[in-house]
């Protein structure tokens, strides 16, 4: 992803020599700061950069109520009780199960051998849970890419090889229930599973739940060159499954993701304005358009729009993304970032900066 950092690089000589923005012209020209030209976020009623929530895409206040739950008093009920009550087959246990094994994670790299200690009473306790087992196969994969010495170690494989199995445990409790497949895509990435294993393991998920965006993002890392396929083939595997979607299925902005899988390492200017990168950011924008306005999986769509308007010059449509996910990053791009806050308030800035450069205004801002 040699691009992202050479648009935060980019971005952040803005940042570094001077905070405001002003309009020039058809150009974005640094402002003085307190200038009545000067750009800023925050006259829209965006948050802070400091007030950005990193762990997850979009609101879901029922999540966040129980993550705080359990981390106040290491106890696994509130956790349990609301994957419980979360529809299988949709996107938002996917999220749910993700974020709670993100935290588990998070606790064990800051307090190692004693953090987390609600997800193990949560398997000592009720060890036929179908919701702990499966938050304990992603706090395993999450492990695994963060603190097991580097893809390829010794302590990567082995504990990939512990989340395939906890993974296939979690699946026996769940019939039905694609989670636990899905969270084996990232394993399979990682352990390098053939083209036909993969292909079986992807037939599971695809008899429970066809259109599930989610499994779909992380099958595609798969199919990517970077891994086990190539441009082509994760192109191929994008335009399928956006073709196949019906009217309202947020599968017509797979192929953006592929687009930003597969940036070249020297991006030259009409780049952003090729047939390519036009045609999916048209897809991804019909599919959040048409999309339910509770589809959880809108705010990853709009996080990557976000990432590619700006850089196209299309600012009216930058700030509707920013809109509506302001507020959350945890999501790509901003997430491989070693500051996910810091990179999304870049392009929140110079989404401000040109759409103020082309007269717009708090005032002209939809609500």
């Amino acid at each position: 992803m040699e691009i992202l950092w050479i648009l935060i690089a980019m971005a952040m000589l803005v940042v570094i020599m001077g905070p405001y923005l002003r309009r020039r012209r058809a150009g974005i020209r640094l402002a003085v700061p307190g200038s009545s030209d000067a750009a800023d976020p925050e006259n829209y009623g965006f948050a802070r950069q400091e007030q950005l929530d990193i762990r997850v895409p979009g609101p879901d206040e029922d999540l966040m109520d129980a993550l705080e739950n359990v981390r106040r008093t290491g106890q696994w009920q509130a956790a349990s009780q609301l994957l419980a009550g979360t529809p299988k087959q949709g996107e938002l246990r996917w999220q749910r199960v993700q974020a709670f094994g993100g935290a588990a994670a998070l606790e064990l790299v800051e307090q190692p051998g004693t953090g987390a200690p609600w997800l193990k009473a949560w398997r000592l306790e009720a060890e036929k849970d179908p919701g702990g087992a499966q938050v304990h196969a992603e706090l395993l994969v999450q492990q695994a890419w963060r603190a097991s010495g580097g893809v390829g170690s010794a302590d990567h494989r082995i504990i990939l090889e512990e989340a395939r199995e906890a993974c296939r445990k979690a699946a026996l409790l769940a019939p039905g229930d694609p989670v636990p497949f899905i969270t084996e895509l990232a394993v399979a990435r990682a352990l390098g599973y053939s083209e036909a294993e993969f292909d079986a393991l992807w037939a599971k998920i695809i008899d429970r739940a066809p259109e599930h965006m989610g499994a779909h993002l992380a099958a595609l890392h798969y199919w990517c060159e970077k891994w086990h396929g190539s441009r082509e083939k994760a192109d191929a595997f994008a335009q399928t499954a956006a073709a196949r979607a019906p009217r309202g299925s947020l599968l017509a902005a797979l192929p953006l993701f592929a687009v930003y899988e597969h940036v070249p390492e020297v991006v030259l200017t009409n780049f952003w304005g090729s047939a390519t990168v036009t045609r999916a950011v048209e897809g991804a924008l019909y599919a959040v358009g048409t999309a339910r306005p509770d589809d959880p999986m809108s705010a990853h769509v709009r996080h990557m729009l976000l990432w590619c308007l700006v850089p196209m010059g299309r600012w009216a449509e930058a700030m509707e993304q920013v809109r509506h996910v302001d507020g959350y990053v945890g999501a790509l791009p901003w997430s491989f970032s070693d500051d996910p806050a810091e990179m999304y308030a870049v392009y929140r800035a110079l989404a401000v900066a040109g759409y103020e450069a082309n007269g717009g205004s708090p005032a002209t801002l939809p609500l």
